[in-house]
């Protein structure tokens, strides 16, 4: 096999040897890429390398992925003393939230990124290490090379992990991303004990009512703007409210409406609380449309079939219609 990295796969794992404790950033409003692959990290280090690791994120963990992720926890930014690690690694987090969580480094520390966005833009900190390529399905795509780049012999808890970021990223098969080595990546995790079946069932399949009763409300909103070719819809704070929602609940509106017939992209517009605005973004390889360019354009980022952006403001009525203000 051909690994395009494997220069910076040695010095990752250099660097995974010398460190005595390791701190694993994941993503805010984490999926199952940033999880699967923060979790597979944290599985290596620990059990294979015996090394103290932790794991990081600004928000809890998705209500949908507990059930899967029983007896995992995350420590919350707020609870870490940044300077008593001498290794820090971002898994599929630079444009979301690293920096909010890691805004400088010491001397000693050295900071690792793995990602597969098209660029990665880094305004406070310089990586020592980065591995980052749009031709990779997911993070757990990459880091599946990087224990095959050394012959790590993965355990059925790395390989659920990782077949969970690879489903999660490729849609369950669905996206373009979804390519031949993907599938043969797919076939060897199940052989070591990976079960698409628990997966699904646990974290595709696993909606609360509340969510159900979200994606109606936002279903009912959807307008498509004949000029651009985009479906649109939002989430107020206030539907959140009454319905229980969470905000993990929104992203699977956007991945709805990109599959009504004759779009060319959606957007879902959702308070955030704090007076901001999330907006997510999505679209198929067929539609020709690169929405991490929009987001761009707004500040946010992503891949080019599935973006993001956040703006202050709050949601407010204009005429028939919705602005942000």
């Amino acid at each position: 096999m051909n690994y395009p990295f494997a220069k910076e796969f040695t010095e990752i794992k250099n660097e995974l040897e010398k460190s005595q404790r390791v701190l694993l950033v994941a993503h805010s409003a984490p999926d199952g890429d940033t999880i699967g692959s923060v979790f597979a990290l944290k599985e290596y280090i620990s059990s294979f390398l015996g090394k103290e690791v932790k794991v990081t994120c600004s928000n809890a963990l998705p209500q949908h992925l507990k059930d899967f992720l029983a007896g995992e926890n995350v420590t919350g930014p707020e609870e870490l003393r940044l300077s008593s690690f001498d290794l820090i690694i971002g898994c599929d987090a630079v444009e979301r939230g690293f920096e909010k969580i890691v805004s400088s480094k010491n001397e000693n520390q050295k900071i690792i990124l793995l990602d597969h966005h098209t660029t990665l833009r880094m305004k406070k900190i310089k990586p020592d290490i980065t591995v980052s390529d749009e031709k990779y399905s997911s993070v757990c795509e990459i880091l599946y090379d990087f224990f095959d780049f050394y012959r790590i012999e993965l355990n059925r808890k790395m390989a659920e992990f990782l077949l969970l970021g690879i489903l999660g990223d490729t849609g369950i098969f669905q996206h373009a991303n979804t390519t031949p080595k993907v599938m043969e990546i797919a076939a060897k995790l199940m052989r070591k004990g990976a079960s698409i079946s628990k997966i699904i069932r646990l974290v595709f399949k696993n909606k609360r009512l509340e969510t159900l009763k979200l994606w109606g409300r936002a279903m009912e909103r959807a307008e498509i703007n004949p000029k651009t070719g985009a479906i649109m819809s939002y989430v107020t704070k206030q539907d959140l409210e009454e319905l229980h929602g969470d905000a993990e609940d929104i992203s699977g509106v956007a991945e709805i409406l990109n599959t009504v017939s004759g779009t060319k992209f959606s957007l879902v517009l959702s308070e955030r609380g704090k007076g901001r605005v999330k907006g997510s973004l999505r679209s198929e390889e067929y539609k020709n449309v690169d929405v991490s360019e929009i987001a761009r354009l707004l500040r946010g980022g992503g891949h080019r079939l599935s973006s993001g952006f956040e703006i202050k403001g709050k949601l407010a009525k204009d005429g028939d219609g919705w602005k942000i203000e």
